[in-house]
């Protein structure tokens, strides 16, 4: 099979396009033929080695941890219903780093996939599972989003807080979302009732001006964002966060590290069914340009999620 990979960290350009040997079907795997994958920021930060401290990393690499395909096989030991040519989506992420979802073939532990939406074609599909599970974690569980409650997203505009701002309007929020004034519009038009820019001074202050502190607070983030949140919020242990664990042990709010379940990415196939959850494909990469697809993400936001058709 055709796969990315690297197998030493670097910038991009150790990035190529290798022949590897078809990956067995444990008792426990569901075997993708992989249509689409997509690049997050962490995959950029694992090839330049950054999180060599969080998991076992074992040379040569295959990038990605999301995945939108067909199911090839099923082992049998298999309980969760899927089976040979189903369309799947998925996080597919284990405690290591080895084999990721740039391949044509993804031996996805069943725990990591579920039935995709219809509605969306593959690349949109592959987008979604970490940035949407991610953004869905944090409003259900850390923050435990109730109907009526007013929510700040900070960085509205990225690919985790566009997911976050339509599902804390499914759960009956009104959000408010900070990001750029050349990006307020594209915040508004996923249900914000109010974007705040993060160049125009202290978000305390701004909230001050409008409405007072909300009830919790999603930090995408972090750095300057976090300077004045005891201003932002009624309660800091109504923040979660994904960028400093140790900073929310401080303040007494809630760190956010994303896992696989299945529950929820039906949780979140149901919101694209009803209409409530739309994806932003910013960018769409086939795999021989993956390392293009590494670097657009490396450089910043570019508006929406980075898909890589396989």
């Amino acid at each position: 099979m055709r796969a990315a990979s690297y197998d030493t960290f670097g910038g991009a350009e150790v990035l190529t396009v290798v022949e590897r040997p078809d990956p067995p079907v444990g008792p426990d795997t569901v075997l993708v033929r992989a249509r689409a994958t997509s690049v997050n920021p962490v995959d950029w930060k694992i090839r330049e080695g950054y999180l060599q401290g969080a998991y076992p990393h074992h040379l040569p690499i295959i990038p990605g941890w999301d995945v939108a395909g067909v199911v090839e096989a099923v082992g049998p030991a298999v309980r969760t219903g899927v089976e040979v040519g189903d369309e799947v989506w998925g996080y597919v992420r284990r405690d290591d780093v080895a084999f990721g979802t740039a391949a044509e073939l993804v031996p996805a532990p069943e725990r990591t996939v579920a039935r995709k939406p219809a509605g969306l074609s593959f690349e949109e599909a592959a987008s979604v599972p970490l940035a949407g599970l991610t953004a869905y974690q944090a409003l259900t569980e850390a923050l435990a989003i109730q109907p009526g409650e007013r929510v700040l997203v900070h960085a509205a505009s990225g690919g985790v807080g566009q997911f976050a701002v339509q599902i804390a309007r499914s759960l009956g929020a009104e959000v408010i979302g900070t990001a750029s004034a050349a990006n307020a519009d594209l915040v508004r038009s996923l249900g914000a009732s109010e974007v705040l820019d993060y160049t125009a001074g202290p978000i305390g202050e701004q909230l001050a001006q409008s409405g007072g502190q909300v009830d919790a607070v999603l930090d995408l983030v972090g750095g300057e964002a976090m300077s004045d949140i005891a201003e932002q919020v009624k309660d800091t242990a109504r923040v979660a966060s994904v960028i400093d664990a140790e900073q929310m042990a401080t303040i007494g709010g809630h760190y956010v590290f994303v896992r696989p379940d299945r529950d929820h990415l039906d949780a979140l196939a149901e919101l694209v069914d009803r209409g409530e959850l739309k994806v932003t494909v910013a960018a769409t990469f086939e795999l021989d340009q993956i390392a293009d697809a590494h670097r657009l993400s490396q450089e910043g936001s570019p508006g929406g999620k980075i898909a890589v058709r396989i």
